[in-house]
């Protein structure tokens, strides 16, 4: 796809009379044509079951994450439950993306589906807090290849002016999970436990493994596609966003800024970073290409997407445990609260999914999306312990509205900015920078949540016998304390978190100034495989 090809405004429909992708350049065989009509149907699903397994396993332990670590005794290291996974499957996201454009994307969907399982049954079986850890890790390693490849196999496929139809039902299938991933978490928390919202990827992972491989039949990668494999550009690239985790995760909390181990983290970040760089401009087949970097909508998307990722994670990592230590409500309940964010979240995607579809038109919608992202974070950021329940979901349900608006069309610019044999770098590389501010915002929010949280109750609280092993407290001890001391915790938890997403707002707000900078470029409307 380039800018010349998006001067075409013609639409082919199927005999369904739906939408059907226009090929510039037939292929040799039926096998090596984009799909069209009910083969595009049967992909689609399977790229559907991989992404709601994928968005599942990050949302499913939102509400048991409190039962989690009071279970294992690891209050200390909540952050890193959700964290382990994010970071993980963020430094595998431009391999994916690289190695599908080189070799094929098929067989790095099986790869990725298998270690996912995998890590949810190990997971399942772990005993203590590390071994949770290293088992999200093993997640992580296969659910950024679920999430990468199938965006980028949607552009294997479909035209850019009709993607955002189908991206927008792939965001809708995220925000779904969104919803169904807390309710399910509590309703196994509250039934057969927590572990079971692991072990219940792998029936799942099982039927996304059948389906991928017999459903997904994609265009063949032309032989100039294929090169070395850039194996110290994925190293060098995985070192220097863990370094940056780390120190956003530890630097001010757990250990000091000037700390030997800080800086130690702070010179390994910008060594991997600058040795990245270098390795880049001399690999032939480097894993994320520096001319993406020349594009202009390239890089404002990517900054934005990272925003974002921050303001999203930062909320839905963390809101659940709010609202059951806070207002009292099991974790079923608690994943029932969360619905006016991911429906909000949905509709906004299918909505205007089908919206750019027609029109073609996207930029205003963005703008649009981030301020509405950012006057949902200043509303949350007023609750208190006190707030009607209804205020609460009508402020998550304004932050839904707004990533809804913003979230899917930021990929979507960055593949429009492209051609077909760089789709699936640019797809990972827009992805991995937001999945680099949701690790950040998870990691940040979280590790700024426990630090503040620990503080404020042992102000509160003082030397109280009742309160000695603050890491073990759960929904229901918290429930069964005395009405002096309940009062005291509920409000160290929404001191310790609320505060946070106002200084959200600044952040967003920028995301909002650069993507005025985006220039509206026409969406392709065929897909250039030459």
């Amino acid at each position: 796809m380039t800018s010349r090809d998006a001067r075409s405004d013609s639409r082919t429909r199927d005999d369904a009379g739906g939408l059907a992708p226009s090929i510039s350049e037939p292929a040799s065989t039926p096998e090596d044509q984009p799909a069209q009509g009910h083969r595009l149907g049967l992909i689609f699903s399977a790229l559907i079951l991989t992404m709601l397994m994928a968005s599942l396993s990050q949302t499913v332990l939102a509400t048991a994450l409190p039962t989690i670590v009071g279970e294992l005794s690891g209050v200390e290291h909540m952050a890193w439950v959700i964290t382990a996974f994010i970071l993980a499957s963020t430094v595998t996201m431009p391999a994916y993306g690289k190695l599908g454009d080189m070799f094929g994307r098929k067989p790095l969907f099986l790869i990725a589906i298998a270690l996912f399982v995998v890590g949810s049954a190990v997971g399942g079986a772990a005993q203590e807090m590390p071994q949770l850890i290293a088992a999200r890790v093993v997640q992580g390693l296969g659910g950024g290849g679920l999430m990468i490849l199938s965006q980028a196999t949607i552009a294997d496929v479909v035209p850019a002016r009709e993607r955002g139809r189908y991206m927008g039902v792939m965001g809708g299938v995220f925000a779904f999970s969104s919803i169904a991933g807390p309710l399910l978490g509590g309703w196994l928390t509250d039934g057969p436990g927590w572990r079971w919202t692991l072990w219940l990827n792998v029936p799942l992972g099982l039927l996304c493994l059948v389906g991928v491989a017999v459903l997904l039949r994609l265009p063949a990668r032309p032989p100039r596609d294929r090169g070395r494999i850039d194996v110290w550009g994925m190293l060098l690239l995985a070192i220097a966003t863990t370094a940056v985790v780390l120190i956003a995760t530890w630097g001010g909390a757990e250990y000091a800024w000037v700390s030997p181990l800080i800086l130690g983290l702070i010179a390994a970040a910008l060594v991997a970073g600058g040795l990245f760089v270098w390795v880049q401009s001399r690999v032939s087949e480097p894993i994320m290409p520096l001319l993406l970097f020349r594009n202009r909508n390239f890089v404002l998307t990517l900054v934005a997407g990272l925003i974002t990722g921050v303001a999203m994670f930062g909320a839905l990592g963390y809101m659940p445990t709010y609202l059951q230590m806070v207002t009292g409500y099991s974790p079923a309940q608690a994943g029932l609260l969360m619905i006016p964010m991911m429906g909000a979240l949905l509709v906004a995607s299918i909505v205007v999914g089908r919206r750019v579809a027609i029109t073609g038109r996207y930029k205003t919608i963005m703008v649009a999306g981030t301020v509405i992202t950012a006057l949902g974070l200043g509303l949350l950021s007023t609750v208190n312990a006190d707030s009607p329940i209804v205020l609460e979901c009508l402020y998550l349900g304004v932050l839904g509205l707004g990533l809804g608006c913003s979230m899917q069309l930021l990929t979507l610019v960055a593949q429009n900015s492209f051609s077909w044999r760089l789709v699936g770098t640019a797809t990972a590389g827009q992805n991995y920078f937001r999945q680099v501010g949701a690790t950040l915002g998870s990691a940040v929010v979280g590790a700024l949540f426990a630090s503040r949280l620990r503080d404020l109750l042992a102000g509160n609280l003082g030397g109280s016998s009742g309160t000695a092993d603050m890491n073990s407290l759960t929904p229901e001890a918290v429930r069964q304390l005395p009405e002096p001391l309940h009062t005291l915790v509920v409000e160290g938890y929404n001191e310790a978190l609320m505060p946070l997403f106002l200084w959200m707002v600044p952040l967003v707000l920028a995301a909002t100034v650069l993507l005025l900078f985006v220039q509206e470029k026409p969406l392709a409307t065929t897909i250039d495989q030459d």
